[in-house]
């Protein structure tokens, strides 16, 4: 067997992706999951018995030092995962996004130094450059916090390059561009243009068309974070996962309609528009020190990808509630 490695946020959209791949490549995965009293541990109940069979499950709150610490013991290395991701989310609950984003991933910084971790990879995002001012947007671009979500990870980013610098912990910044796919939660755009088509909607609710997005299909940024890893060239860096394409919400949106259900047309819900001086613009990455770095290539297209996910979205739309808008 390969390392041991710790995943936090397993039990969520990319997070459980990452477990499935890293368990098919041979690696001794303990999954960090948030605790409830359900038993319910998110995405990861959906795969199969062959690759849950080799995962070791710890219930816990990345909040609470004293978890992240225990969860920690006889790992090799981390990949930080878990997060408060929803924007809208973050205009009203910020208080909840320091204590996760920021403390949760000073609490894994901090035991991964105490335990002498080999690894870690700590998950950023694009949202934290803003809208672009210059593309292809590369890791030299300014930060912008445009919104509570993206100061957040901005701060969780920075503790990371100080933890590597000040003490020497081998860690790597991941920042995947707008990742897509099976799986994933309703209050992302993709997956709510979906369920709403799928529940037989023809009026499809959006807030701006305008602003376009580099997506990433979850299987290539999946194998971005591997790279990563098992690559030594990439600690102590800050490395974008994009796909080098950009393409606007209306028209991701008109190609998913035509692909659902043609007659579907689009209309504007003043619920979905962000504030404008928060609303990201324009989103197009640079993967050019990824693929130096790692030799890294994406192998899905974004027509294959948007086929995958809505093959996963038919077989599981009673997961979904298509007529709630979910911030």
């Amino acid at each position: 067997m390969k390392n041991r490695v710790l995943v936090t946020g397993a039990d969520g959209f990319i997070g459980s992706h990452l477990t499935e791949e890293l368990v098919k490549r041979g690696y001794g995965v303990k999954a960090f999951v948030f605790y409830n009293s359900f038993n319910n541990w998110g995405w990861l109940d959906s795969l199969d018995d062959n690759i849950m069979s080799q995962v070791e499950v710890f219930t816990g709150d990345i909040r609470d030092p004293h978890g992240v610490k225990t969860a920690m013991q006889g790992c090799d290395a981390v990949f930080h995962l878990a997060a408060l991701i929803g924007i809208p989310f973050s205009y009203h609950s910020p208080d909840a996004y320091v204590d996760t984003n920021i403390k949760g991933t000073l609490n894994v910084l901090q035991a991964a130094r105490e335990q002498e971790i080999h690894r870690v990879l700590v998950t950023s995002t694009s949202e934290v450059y803003g809208t672009a001012r210059y593309v292809p947007i590369d890791e030299q671009h300014p930060f912008q916090g445009q919104s509570p979500y993206a100061a957040t990870k901005i701060g969780a980013d920075r503790l990371a390059e100080s933890f590597y610098r000040s003490f020497g912990l081998p860690v790597s910044i991941v920042r995947p561009f707008n990742t897509y796919g099976p799986r994933q939660s309703a209050r992302a755009v993709i997956p709510t243009i979906i369920t709403q088509l799928l529940d037989g909607k023809n009026k499809i609710k959006l807030g701006s068309l305008i602003p376009t997005r580099d997506f990433n299909f979850v299987k290539d940024t999946v194998n971005g974070f591997v790279a990563v890893y098992e690559s030594d060239q990439t600690i102590g860096e800050e490395i974008n996962i994009a796909s080098g394409r950009e393409i606007s919400i209306g028209n991701m949106a008109e190609e998913l309609i035509r692909q659902i259900n043609p007659d579907a047309e689009i209309v504007c819900d003043g619920a979905r528009i962000r504030p404008v001086n928060s609303e990201v613009n324009r989103l197009l990455g640079s993967n050019d020190r990824l693929r130096a770095l790692t030799g890294w290539e994406p192998e899905w297209s974004f027509t294959e990808g948007i086929r995958e996910t809505v093959g996963w979205f038919r077989e599981h739309k009673n997961y979904y509630k298509g007529d709630l808008y979910n911030i």
